[in-house]
């Protein structure tokens, strides 16, 4: 499914620059071909948002070629932003009521940095409620990540996420198995795979289960990752990052390294578990010293060569299998959320 450069966004240039498929939109307008539109509600925070939007667009771009993918990134102007970046969202992102008259046929929704102790506090909160209700009964799928999935979870089915014990944050790479083999959205999966995740929170499987959802994917340190809502589709929720770069963690790490060497944070930030190697930790942390963002800085070219991904593959399948099982059931008419003839509480039952 080539992505179509329908216009003028940085991130088309920026991907077709590393090889990627991108389509422009004079040679899209000449193909007999389907049209896919999917809304990205891009939540993150604006050192992230443009890094966000090109790893869902890369994934997105890369999982078929059965149809021209147009991906609509949206935000939420209730979010606090630099002037820099709301003119950047002002000039390339859409309006979300733009995307609601015109019609999407799936959504994807971030995560978001919080500010509140309670997520109905934050000044995301209502309007992506109204999202979520909107797109229930008018987008055929909608997949949310870590903190949408968080609250998603507490609004629809009134199950609210938990802190880890003791302030701990779950960061870094760990191995998940698929429980539900059968499921069409992991059917062709590896039964065992890597996940990323950064969190202080968790939504248990317990409750997953309690709001009637299915459990598709969980890990024995990272707990669910996958879930799917009753229907098996309407509603699919992540809690660990696929999307993630090679790189991310180690953006994440070095924020918190910096945090800690400019007094802003008073413990010094843990390695992610499972991402650095032994031999990049004795580079920025030789015989047991403390890390520090010098050694950080003179091992860029080490830590480039050695760091190693082993989560984008499964990750690409995922979102591959997402994108196919909508366009088997998505109405053409992008305004009307499925086919004739799909039980929208089974919508699934006609490919299982």
């Amino acid at each position: 499914m080539p992505l179509v450069a329908y216009k003028n966004l940085p991130t088309f240039e920026r991907l077709k620059q590393e090889g990627r498929n991108v389509l422009p939109s004079d040679r899209a307008a000449k193909q007999d071909i389907r049209e896919m539109h999917i809304g990205l509600l891009n939540m993150m925070p604006d050192a992230a948002l443009a890094a966000t939007e090109r790893q869902f667009f890369r994934h997105i771009g890369e999982s078929n070629q059965i149809a021209q993918l147009f991906v609509h990134p949206f935000t939420l102007p209730e979010l606090q932003r630099s002037p820099e970046t709301i003119e950047y969202v002002k000039k390339y992102y859409e309006l979300f009521e733009k995307l609601q008259e015109e019609g999407l046929d799936a959504l994807i929704i971030t995560g978001a940095n919080i500010s509140q102790p309670h997520l109905e506090k934050e000044p995301f909160w209502e309007p992506l409620k109204k999202i979520i209700d909107w797109s229930w009964n008018n987008v055929t799928s909608t997949l949310c990540s870590c903190l949408a999935t968080h609250a998603v979870m507490q609004f629809r089915y009134n199950q609210k996420r938990t802190p880890f014990p003791e302030g701990k944050k779950l960061w870094g790479v760990y191995r998940h198995r698929v429980e539900e083999r059968q499921h069409p959205l992991v059917r062709n999966m590896n039964t065992v795979f890597d996940v990323p995740h950064s969190r202080f929170n968790d939504i248990s499987e317990e409750q997953f289960r309690k709001a009637g959802m299915k459990v598709l994917v969980k890990g024995r340190l990272s707990g669910t990752h996958i879930a799917v809502s009753p229907d098996g589709f309407r509603l699919v929720c992540m809690q660990g990052h696929p999307e993630y770069d090679t790189i991310s963690l180690l953006k994440e790490y070095e924020r918190e390294l910096r945090r800690f060497e400019a007094g802003d944070r008073p413990d010094l930030p843990p390695f992610p578990e499972n991402y650095f190697k032994n031999e990049i930790i004795e580079r920025i942390a030789p015989n047991g010293q403390n890390p520090t963002m010098s050694r950080l800085d003179e091992n860029r070219e080490f830590l480039a060569e050695n760091l190693e991904n082993t989560w984008t593959d499964s990750g690409r399948s995922i979102l591959s299998s997402w994108i196919g099982l909508v366009y088997q059931v998505t109405n053409a008419n992008r305004k009307r959320q499925f086919m004739e003839g799909v039980d929208p509480d089974n919508p699934l039952g006609m490919i299982d």
